[in-house]
């Protein structure tokens, strides 16, 4: 069948359509219509050639969408399911069977190597590989094949067009706050950067409880989005001055939990530098 793909042909430069075909999907695969994907950083990352992936290649890993076909031994979704797509996992290591997948000792192979376990790609163009798989999905396209293990069925009643980003920035930013960080009720919680993944952590120390939530990002309609989603303090480095120290002083000790979305050395340093003891 065939499937219209936006393709990384070249590094740097802009996506281009493309119709392909796609094989059907293997035992253990799924086939899922694309409904709609968000574009995280990574996508961009990639695509700027800053994490080095075969070329020609299908990106996309926050998709939603409904499953079209199963294979023989997929037993978890059926035809006409409504699933969100995440990141791939092998299901059997030390991190897997311990239920932590963003550990799993092939992450890197199954999410960036862009084939199958077995080197080939459900993807081609006139009888040519398209490398796909990226995350387990390779969601920019109008059909994905996907795993059990990356595939998780949602309500019907949820408009699968707001879903997407469940499966990367939204688990990112709200896993943190509850999984890794474990924040508590009453505590206090500090996160640099208030995109996706910030607002979604902000989000989740409200559901947790935190009562006070500090959020810190250059702009500010984004900080303004912050405080309408949970935020209790908003800073903009911009506008203030010796900010650890007013952080500080707002906590009187610190904050129990910092959570850094920007990678900067020197906002991770102001991050570590506003935890209190035992932060």
């Amino acid at each position: 069948m065939k499937t219209l793909a936006a393709v990384v042909t070249e590094i740097g430069k802009p996506l281009t359509l493309k119709e392909l075909d796609i094989e059907d999907p293997r035992d253990d695969e799924i086939l899922v219509r694309i409904v709609a994907t968000g574009v995280c950083h990574t996508d961009l990352v990639v695509q700027a050639g800053m994490l080095p992936v075969p070329i020609p290649v299908i990106l996309g890993h926050e998709g939603a969408g409904i499953v079209e076909k199963i294979g023989s031994k997929v037993s978890k979704v059926k035809p006409g399911d409504h699933v969100v797509l995440s990141f791939n996992s092998c299901g059997s290591c030390e991190s897997c069977r311990e239920k932590e997948p963003a550990y799993c000792y092939e992450f890197m192979p199954r999410n960036f190597g862009v084939t199958r376990e077995d080197g080939t790609t459900a993807l081609s163009m006139k009888n040519s590989p398209v490398h796909s798989n990226f995350f387990g999905q390779s969601s920019f396209a109008t059909f994905s094949i996907c795993h059990e293990l990356n595939t998780v069925k949602v309500p019907k009643t949820v408009d699968l067009s707001l879903l997407g980003p469940l499966g990367c920035g939204i688990l990112t930013g709200a896993g943190a706050v509850i999984n890794s960080l474990s924040v508590k009720k009453g505590s206090s919680f500090l996160v640099y950067g208030t995109g996706s993944v910030g607002l979604s952590s902000v989000m989740a120390a409200q559901i947790q409880g935190a009562s006070t939530i500090i959020a810190i990002d250059l702009n500010d309609d984004r900080l303004e989005m912050a405080r309408e989603l949970g935020a209790t303090h908003t800073f903009n480095p911009n506008k203030t001055t010796d900010l650890v120290e007013k952080i500080i002083e707002l906590t009187t000790h610190g904050v129990a939990a910092a959570l850094d979305t920007t990678g900067l050395p020197d906002v991770i340093r102001d991050a570590v530098l506003c935890l209190a003891p035992r932060g």
